[in-house]
């Protein structure tokens, strides 16, 4: 067998990975988002998607129009069915986005802290505070402090579900700009990055994933009986049109059937008293009459 056709038969056995592969849906954690459906990926088996990350804006996943430039990062722990469950592991905000707020007439006062949530998680908290003016290495450190201070603080006595949504509403920053400002007016104050280090005690609160399957299944079975619903209406009303143009159009031939009278079965006298009521002339033999009618 020549070269070629040997290459072309090898080629022909070989298992065409892709048509292995399947969809997986991609499912938010359990807390706080209710294993909410973000995404889908693609894989050939089950193992191949255990620590995948999926990364999504904010605005994608709570419709926060202020939260364009943050991006959610989660990562893959398990896998049910066709449904790939995930983690959150922190979050990024996007460089250009920084990069705008940081000018040389400005401070910059950036710090890198390590916090243990109540629960046991590890996070790795990057804040960022950006004053007015320019100002004294003393005076960001004290800034950088009280910043230290009030994210260890909020860590310690909080959840690691409850640290997030500080760090994604805005709640953390506001504290570490009413704190820094009685140093020096404070421009922006931005949690650059929150990144998990090591899990703790994972909480059980909320649905199932059965349960939110089920619901999920519901609200589509609800969707389609409304869809067919609105359907039903539509086609009887387009056979309620389709009777009415059907009975306008027998009217109508049936007083075309009414105009056509027999005039010839009729006397002149008659004819004559058509015409009058007519406004026509009286005169004439009777083919003349009736002519005179069908104009």
């Amino acid at each position: 067998m020549a070269k070629g056709a040997a290459a072309r038969a090898a080629a022909r056995k070989q298992r065409d990975k892709w048509k292995s592969k399947r969809w997986f849906t991609i499912r938010a954690p359990r807390h706080p988002w209710s294993f909410r459906v973000i995404g889908e990926t693609i894989a050939e088996d089950e193992e191949q998607l255990i620590g995948r990350h999926y990364e999504m804006v904010q605005n994608e996943l709570d419709g926060d129009f202020s939260k364009m430039h943050v991006k959610v990062q989660f990562r893959i722990s398990g896998v049910v069915g066709a449904d790939a469950l995930t983690e959150y592991i922190g979050h990024e905000l996007l460089k250009d986005h920084i990069r705008r707020q940081v000018r040389r007439d400005r401070g910059k006062i950036d710090d890198t802290v390590d916090v243990v949530t109540e629960d046991g998680f590890y996070i790795r908290i990057k804040p960022l505070m950006i004053s007015r003016h320019r100002i004294k290495g003393s005076q960001k450190q004290q800034m950088r402090t009280l910043a230290r201070d009030i994210i260890l603080k909020a860590g310690a006595t909080s959840t690691w579900v409850d640290f997030q949504k500080a760090t994604l509403d805005g709640t953390l920053e506001a504290q570490i700009r009413e704190a820094a400002s009685k140093i020096q007016p404070i421009r922006d104050v931005m949690i650059r990055r929150t990144q998990l280090m090591q899990s703790g005690v994972v909480t059980k609160d909320g649905p199932t994933l059965e349960q939110v399957i089920e619901d999920e299944r519901a609200a589509q079975e609800e969707a389609d009986s409304v869809a067919d619903e609105i359907e039903e209406d539509e086609e009887i009303e387009v056979e309620s049109n389709l009777d009415e143009e059907a009975l306008e159009v027998e009217e109508e031939k049936s007083v075309e059937s009414v105009g056509e009278v027999d005039y010839e079965s009729m006397t002149v006298a008659q004819l004559k008293e058509m015409l009058k009521e007519a406004g026509k002339p009286v005169s004439g033999k009777k083919a003349e009459l009736i002519e005179r009618l069908k104009e």
